[in-house]
């Protein structure tokens, strides 16, 4: 099995050949094909598992981006004690949706 182990936005993601994936907001519109070059592992049926240090030299993850979207609504609560204050807030992060389609050793 093909795979990979990416890093995009601070964040690790194991990576199949067509995977959706959710990663943090990246400046592409739906349709265009973005290239990560910061792959960590990789793991081919032919070559076995190669780890890189801190990449693996020349290897690449092609993906499509599927869709510009918001992530859930996460709530903020906070509240102190016996002083009848309370504040409520909630936030939305910006996700891209990707498809991988293919990596590269």
């Amino acid at each position: 099995m093909t795979f990979a182990v990416i890093r995009t936005g601070g964040k690790q993601y194991r990576v199949t050949p067509d995977a959706v994936l959710t990663v943090e907001k990246l400046a592409a519109e739906p349709g265009a094909t973005i290239t990560f070059h910061e792959v960590l592992a990789l793991s081919t049926e032919a070559g076995g598992l190669a780890i890189g240090a801190p990449t693996v030299p020349g290897a690449t993850v092609t993906a499509t981006v599927v869709d510009q979207a918001r992530g859930p609504k996460i709530l903020i609560l906070k509240k102190r004690r016996r002083k009848n204050s309370r504040r409520k807030q909630g936030h939305r992060q910006d996700v891209t949706v990707l498809k991988i389609a293919s990596i590269a050793a």
